[in-house]
């Protein structure tokens, strides 16, 4: 029934506006709505204005007033803030350039139900010490005291000032993936080149050494899990062998954005 628990959705209908491509967001986020109850609308780019310049304040006065919620995976954060702000109806960063605070709900998720928690754990990652994820980890590491250590060339490394607002002395930086994955729970990483970088070929050579493989894990934490968001360029940032042996968890992580996207939804529903 509309608005019983199970069924909290019942009646909505949300739209996911879409200007990156996607697999698994798009996916966990369409069944999760269904199982919900709501409808899922799914909007490309290319099938509303905002394709052809439309502001994205004139969108959500609209779309505000004809569906219940909006989920937005977008390449500027300014326009889920400013979504949020103008359209008057709950709204979900489904990935932005700065975050992907969806993926980090579920790779928390996996922590937890592989090693039953993050308290006391040790949480390293390699590779583009910026990107949307690390930033993400960051802001996690920040709210919930477990150490992080980040390993990513110096060019790619958080700058000062980010790290000084954080102010968080659980977090460290290092250009050496063996320091960070010394005594590590969990390993994580990411694509080196995220999504609209891939011409950037001398970005990628910044990584070189810093493939998650057997041999950098040699110094991690007896019983450690290895995390990737996927998808997965087997070769360069992890290595086939990794991917492989730790398939259970990375697919289980997989898995997990459609369980905590519900409850995030869950939630929004019963505001």
């Amino acid at each position: 029934t509309p608005g019983s628990p199970a069924q909290p959705l019942a009646g909505q209908t949300w739209a996911l506006i879409f200007s990156k491509l996607s697999t698994r967001t798009r996916v966990s986020f369409e069944v999760g709505i269904r199982e919900l109850g709501g409808f899922a609308m799914f909007l490309s780019s290319n099938d509303i204005q905002l394709g052809r310049g439309e502001l994205i304040k004139d969108t959500a006065r609209v779309l505000g007033r004809v569906v219940h919620g909006a989920i937005i995976r977008t390449y500027g954060q300014s326009d889920v803030e400013e979504f949020a702000e103008l359209s008057g109806i709950p709204t979900i960063n489904a990935l932005t350039d700065d975050e992907h605070p969806c993926q980090i709900l579920a790779d928390l998720q996996t922590v937890r139900e592989k090693l039953g928690g993050w308290d006391g754990k040790k949480i390293a990652f390699i590779g583009d010490g910026f990107s949307n994820m690390t930033r993400s980890w960051l802001w996690a590491a920040k709210r919930l005291g477990f150490e992080l250590s980040v390993a990513s060339p110096e060019a790619c490394q958080p700058p000062a000032e980010f790290l000084e607002k954080l102010d968080a002395p659980n977090v460290s930086v290092t250009e050496s993936p063996a320091e960070a994955v010394e005594g590590a729970d969990v390993i994580n990483t990411d694509v080196w080149l995220s999504m609209g970088q891939e011409d950037q070929k001398e970005k990628e050579e910044e990584f070189a050494g810093f493939q998650v493989n057997a041999d950098l894990l040699k110094s991690a934490a007896d019983g450690h899990i290895v995390l990737h968001c996927l998808p997965a360029y087997r070769g360069k940032e992890i290595s086939e062998q990794v991917l492989e042996l730790h398939a259970d968890t990375i697919f289980q992580e997989a898995e997990n954005r459609l369980h905590a996207q519900k409850a995030v939804m869950m939630a929004l529903a019963s505001c």
